[in-house]
Protein backbone atom coordinates (compact mmCIF):
# COMPACT_ATOMS: atom_id res chain seq x y z
CA UNK A 1 0.00 0.00 0.00
CA UNK A 2 1.32 3.44 -0.93
CA UNK A 3 1.79 5.75 2.00
CA UNK A 4 -0.39 8.88 1.91
CA UNK A 5 1.29 12.00 0.61
CA UNK A 6 2.44 14.47 3.21
CA UNK A 7 -0.32 17.14 3.15
CA UNK A 8 1.95 19.79 4.60
CA UNK A 9 4.09 20.08 1.48
CA UNK A 10 1.43 21.65 -0.72
CA UNK A 11 0.30 23.76 2.23
CA UNK A 12 3.75 25.36 2.46
CA UNK A 13 3.95 25.81 -1.29
CA UNK A 14 0.51 27.41 -1.36
CA UNK A 15 1.76 30.28 0.79
CA UNK A 16 4.86 30.87 -1.31
CA UNK A 17 7.63 28.43 -0.42
CA UNK A 18 9.38 27.36 -3.59
CA UNK A 19 11.89 24.78 -4.68
CA UNK A 20 15.34 26.22 -4.26
CA UNK A 21 14.40 28.54 -1.39
CA UNK A 22 16.82 29.28 1.42
CA UNK A 23 14.59 29.45 4.50
CA UNK A 24 15.27 30.19 8.16
CA UNK A 25 12.33 28.70 10.04
CA UNK A 26 11.10 29.54 13.54
CA UNK A 27 8.29 27.15 14.36
CA UNK A 28 5.76 25.76 16.75
CA UNK A 29 5.05 22.48 14.98
CA UNK A 30 2.25 21.13 17.22
CA UNK A 31 -0.64 22.09 14.93
CA UNK A 32 1.21 20.71 11.90
CA UNK A 33 1.65 17.39 13.71
CA UNK A 34 -2.10 17.26 14.38
CA UNK A 35 -2.65 17.64 10.63
CA UNK A 36 -0.27 14.75 9.99
CA UNK A 37 -2.14 12.54 12.44
CA UNK A 38 -5.45 13.32 10.71
CA UNK A 39 -3.85 12.32 7.40
CA UNK A 40 -2.80 8.96 8.81
CA UNK A 41 0.89 9.86 8.97
CA UNK A 42 3.28 9.78 11.93
CA UNK A 43 2.69 12.92 13.98
CA UNK A 44 6.35 13.69 14.63
CA UNK A 45 8.71 16.65 14.27
CA UNK A 46 10.69 14.52 11.82
CA UNK A 47 7.69 14.36 9.48
CA UNK A 48 7.22 18.12 9.70
CA UNK A 49 10.91 18.54 8.88
CA UNK A 50 10.50 16.18 5.93
CA UNK A 51 7.65 18.31 4.61
CA UNK A 52 9.81 21.44 4.56
CA UNK A 53 12.71 19.58 2.97
CA UNK A 54 10.39 18.36 0.23
CA UNK A 55 8.88 21.83 -0.22
CA UNK A 56 12.26 23.48 -0.91
CA UNK A 57 13.62 20.45 -2.78
CA UNK A 58 17.23 19.35 -3.32
CA UNK A 59 18.23 22.83 -4.49
CA UNK A 60 16.87 24.41 -1.31
CA UNK A 61 18.39 25.10 2.09
CA UNK A 62 16.79 25.11 5.53
CA UNK A 63 18.09 26.81 8.67
CA UNK A 64 16.71 26.09 12.14
CA UNK A 65 17.56 27.92 15.37
CA UNK A 66 19.28 25.70 17.94
CA UNK A 67 19.40 28.43 20.56
CA UNK A 68 20.48 27.31 24.00
CA UNK A 69 21.15 29.79 26.81
CA UNK A 70 22.94 27.50 29.27
CA UNK A 71 26.36 28.89 28.26
CA UNK A 72 25.34 32.25 29.76
CA UNK A 73 24.82 30.43 33.08
CA UNK A 74 28.21 28.71 33.13
CA UNK A 75 27.23 25.39 31.52
CA UNK A 76 29.69 23.97 28.99
CA UNK A 77 28.63 24.00 25.35
CA UNK A 78 29.25 20.84 23.31
CA UNK A 79 28.71 21.43 19.60
CA UNK A 80 28.15 17.69 19.12
CA UNK A 81 25.51 17.19 21.81
CA UNK A 82 24.10 20.40 23.35
CA UNK A 83 20.39 20.27 22.49
CA UNK A 84 18.20 22.99 21.04
CA UNK A 85 15.89 24.78 23.44
CA UNK A 86 13.68 25.92 20.56
CA UNK A 87 11.33 22.95 20.34
CA UNK A 88 11.02 19.54 18.77
CA UNK A 89 11.32 20.58 15.13
CA UNK A 90 14.63 22.35 15.70
CA UNK A 91 15.94 19.38 17.66
CA UNK A 92 14.93 17.06 14.81
CA UNK A 93 16.94 19.32 12.50
CA UNK A 94 19.94 19.24 14.84
CA UNK A 95 20.21 15.44 14.71
CA UNK A 96 19.43 15.16 10.99
CA UNK A 97 22.31 13.26 9.34
CA UNK A 98 22.92 16.01 6.78
CA UNK A 99 22.80 18.93 9.23
CA UNK A 100 25.68 21.35 9.67
CA UNK A 101 25.80 23.13 13.03
CA UNK A 102 27.21 26.63 13.36
CA UNK A 103 29.52 27.41 16.24
CA UNK A 104 28.13 30.16 18.46
CA UNK A 105 27.33 28.47 21.81
CA UNK A 106 24.16 30.50 22.42
CA UNK A 107 22.83 31.26 18.94
CA UNK A 108 23.79 28.26 16.81
CA UNK A 109 21.85 26.94 13.81
CA UNK A 110 21.28 23.66 12.03
CA UNK A 111 21.62 24.03 8.25
CA UNK A 112 20.45 21.37 5.81
CA UNK A 113 20.57 21.48 2.02
CA UNK A 114 22.36 22.98 -0.94
CA UNK A 115 24.11 25.87 0.81
CA UNK A 116 24.92 24.04 4.04
CA UNK A 117 28.58 23.95 2.98
CA UNK A 118 28.64 27.76 3.27
CA UNK A 119 28.01 27.35 7.00
CA UNK A 120 30.64 24.68 7.71
CA UNK A 121 33.09 25.96 10.30
CA UNK A 122 31.14 29.19 10.84
CA UNK A 123 32.15 30.25 14.35
CA UNK A 124 30.93 33.81 14.73
CA UNK A 125 32.01 35.58 17.93
CA UNK A 126 28.90 37.77 18.15
CA UNK A 127 25.54 36.01 17.99
CA UNK A 128 23.94 38.57 15.68
CA UNK A 129 27.01 40.06 14.03
CA UNK A 130 28.27 40.73 10.53
CA UNK A 131 29.82 37.25 10.36
CA UNK A 132 26.78 35.45 11.78
CA UNK A 133 24.33 33.10 10.04
CA UNK A 134 21.86 35.99 10.02
CA UNK A 135 24.24 37.97 7.82
CA UNK A 136 24.88 35.01 5.53
CA UNK A 137 21.12 34.45 5.20
CA UNK A 138 20.81 38.07 4.12
CA UNK A 139 23.65 37.62 1.62
CA UNK A 140 21.79 34.64 0.15
CA UNK A 141 18.55 36.71 0.09
CA UNK A 142 16.86 33.94 2.04
CA UNK A 143 13.41 33.94 3.53
CA UNK A 144 12.55 33.99 7.23
CA UNK A 145 9.52 31.88 8.08
CA UNK A 146 7.39 31.80 11.22
CA UNK A 147 5.08 28.85 11.76
CA UNK A 148 2.37 29.51 14.35
CA UNK A 149 4.59 31.86 16.36
CA UNK A 150 4.49 35.60 16.94
CA UNK A 151 7.34 37.95 16.06
CA UNK A 152 7.88 38.64 19.76
CA UNK A 153 8.63 35.00 20.54
CA UNK A 154 10.78 34.13 17.56
CA UNK A 155 12.04 36.83 15.21
CA UNK A 156 15.68 37.15 16.33
CA UNK A 157 16.64 38.73 13.00
CA UNK A 158 15.53 42.06 14.49
CA UNK A 159 18.55 41.89 16.81
CA UNK A 160 20.88 41.34 13.86
CA UNK A 161 19.53 44.55 12.35
CA UNK A 162 19.91 46.37 15.67
CA UNK A 163 23.54 45.30 15.99
CA UNK A 164 24.33 46.30 12.42
CA UNK A 165 22.73 49.70 13.10
CA UNK A 166 24.61 50.04 16.44
CA UNK A 167 21.46 51.07 18.32
CA UNK A 168 22.11 52.80 21.62
CA UNK A 169 19.58 50.80 23.66
CA UNK A 170 21.69 47.64 23.38
CA UNK A 171 25.34 46.97 24.15
CA UNK A 172 27.90 44.22 23.60
CA UNK A 173 28.18 41.76 26.49
CA UNK A 174 30.88 39.10 26.70
CA UNK A 175 30.41 35.53 27.96
CA UNK A 176 33.29 33.24 28.88
CA UNK A 177 32.85 29.50 29.26
CA UNK A 178 33.86 25.94 28.49
CA UNK A 179 33.43 24.89 24.84
CA UNK A 180 33.73 21.38 23.43
CA UNK A 181 34.38 21.33 19.69
CA UNK A 182 33.52 18.80 16.98
CA UNK A 183 36.63 16.76 17.82
CA UNK A 184 35.70 16.59 21.49
CA UNK A 185 38.44 19.01 22.54
CA UNK A 186 37.52 21.27 25.47
CA UNK A 187 38.77 24.85 25.83
CA UNK A 188 37.73 28.13 27.38
CA UNK A 189 36.25 30.48 24.81
CA UNK A 190 34.79 33.97 24.71
CA UNK A 191 31.64 34.92 22.80
CA UNK A 192 29.36 37.91 22.92
CA UNK A 193 25.82 39.13 22.40
CA UNK A 194 24.36 42.54 21.66
CA UNK A 195 22.01 42.62 24.65
CA UNK A 196 19.34 45.07 25.74
CA UNK A 197 20.25 47.73 28.30
CA UNK A 198 18.45 46.51 31.42
CA UNK A 199 19.71 49.47 33.45
CA UNK A 200 17.61 51.71 31.21
CA UNK A 201 14.60 49.40 31.51
CA UNK A 202 14.78 48.31 27.87
CA UNK A 203 12.34 45.53 27.01
CA UNK A 204 12.29 43.77 23.65
CA UNK A 205 8.90 44.51 22.12
CA UNK A 206 8.79 43.81 18.38
CA UNK A 207 5.10 42.95 17.97
CA UNK A 208 4.23 46.46 16.70
CA UNK A 209 6.88 46.15 13.99
CA UNK A 210 5.63 42.68 13.04
CA UNK A 211 2.08 43.97 12.67
CA UNK A 212 3.34 46.93 10.63
CA UNK A 213 5.35 44.68 8.31
CA UNK A 214 2.24 42.54 7.75
CA UNK A 215 0.02 45.56 7.12
CA UNK A 216 2.52 46.97 4.62
CA UNK A 217 2.62 43.68 2.69
CA UNK A 218 6.16 42.60 3.54
CA UNK A 219 4.96 39.39 5.15
CA UNK A 220 3.48 36.71 2.89
CA UNK A 221 1.28 33.80 3.93
CA UNK A 222 -0.94 33.20 6.94
CA UNK A 223 -1.09 34.54 10.47
CA UNK A 224 -0.50 32.20 13.43
CA UNK A 225 -3.20 29.54 13.83
CA UNK A 226 -4.91 30.70 10.63
CA UNK A 227 -4.75 28.60 7.46
CA UNK A 228 -1.29 27.07 7.23
CA UNK A 229 -0.04 29.23 10.10
CA UNK A 230 3.10 29.95 8.05
CA UNK A 231 4.15 33.45 7.06
CA UNK A 232 7.48 34.56 5.65
CA UNK A 233 9.49 37.61 4.70
CA UNK A 234 12.63 38.17 2.62
CA UNK A 235 15.62 38.70 4.93
CA UNK A 236 17.19 41.35 2.72
CA UNK A 237 13.95 43.31 2.40
CA UNK A 238 13.30 43.10 6.14
CA UNK A 239 16.79 44.38 6.85
CA UNK A 240 16.34 47.34 4.53
CA UNK A 241 12.93 48.33 5.86
CA UNK A 242 13.62 47.87 9.58
CA UNK A 243 17.04 49.55 9.42
CA UNK A 244 15.23 52.46 7.80
CA UNK A 245 12.82 52.67 10.72
CA UNK A 246 15.76 52.71 13.14
CA UNK A 247 17.52 55.42 11.14
CA UNK A 248 14.34 57.50 11.27
CA UNK A 249 14.26 57.26 15.08
CA UNK A 250 11.24 54.96 15.18
CA UNK A 251 12.74 52.04 17.12
CA UNK A 252 11.08 52.86 20.44
CA UNK A 253 7.52 51.61 20.29
CA UNK A 254 8.30 49.43 17.28
CA UNK A 255 11.24 47.29 18.46
CA UNK A 256 11.52 48.04 22.16
CA UNK A 257 9.80 49.76 25.04
CA UNK A 258 10.97 51.17 28.37
CA UNK A 259 9.84 49.67 31.66
CA UNK A 260 9.61 52.64 33.97
CA UNK A 261 9.28 50.40 37.01
CA UNK A 262 6.05 52.05 38.08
Amino acid sequence: MTAPANPLVEQWRAVGLCEGDCLLLHANSLRAMVQLRRAGLPATPEMVLASFLEAVGPEGTLLFPLFNFDFTRGVAFDIRHTPSQMGGLSEAARVHPSAVRTGHPIYSFAVIGKYSSRFVGLDNRSGYGADSPFALLRELNGKIGLLDVADQGAMTFYHHIEEMMAVDYRYMKTFLGDYIDAQGVSSTREYCLYVRDLARGVQTWVEPCGHWLAAEGYYHGDQPRQGSGLRWIYAREMFSVVSGLIAQGCAEGMLYRIDSGT
